[in-house]
């Protein structure tokens, strides 16, 4: 299984730097420039979301955040708790997961594992759907 240098950035384990983002970029924009020169190491739930959902990185921070929600299924970025657990289950395609069946296995294990009576209705929902999957 790989396992990245956390001390290194995206920029540097995947050896293609972005550069500056373009002058007239949106902040979502900015910001994934910006998060790809961090340590991935130094991603918090938010950063891991953020990068997650615009499908950057997955090889390297799939595993990362599989290792959050497996600590805290409900883990939070900057949206509602269990934001990264849903960037998982809604933003990594399928391709991803098919290519990933140990990775895979892990995203449902934390699925299965949610308890409705705790869990935002609409993160229990797509967590269901994507069991089915």
């Amino acid at each position: 299984m790989f396992e990245p240098d956390k001390s290194r950035s995206l920029e540097e384990i995947e050896d293609d730097r972005w550069g500056d983002p373009p002058a007239d970029a949106t902040r979502l924009v900015t910001t994934a420039y910006a998060l790809r020169k961090r340590p991935v190491g130094a991603l918090d739930a938010e950063g891991l979301r953020l990068l997650i959902s615009q499908q950057i990185g997955l090889d390297t921070l799939v595993p990362l955040a599989l290792d959050q929600v497996e600590q805290d299924p409900l883990a939070e970025g900057d949206f509602y708790p269990g934001d990264l657990l849903d960037a998982l289950i809604r933003r990594v395609p399928d391709s991803y997961w098919q290519a990933h069946e140990d990775q895979r296995t892990r995203v449902r294990t934390v699925a299965q594992a949610l308890d409705p009576e705790e869990t935002f209705d609409v993160l229990y929902n797509r967590a269901t759907e994507f069991l089915r999957r």
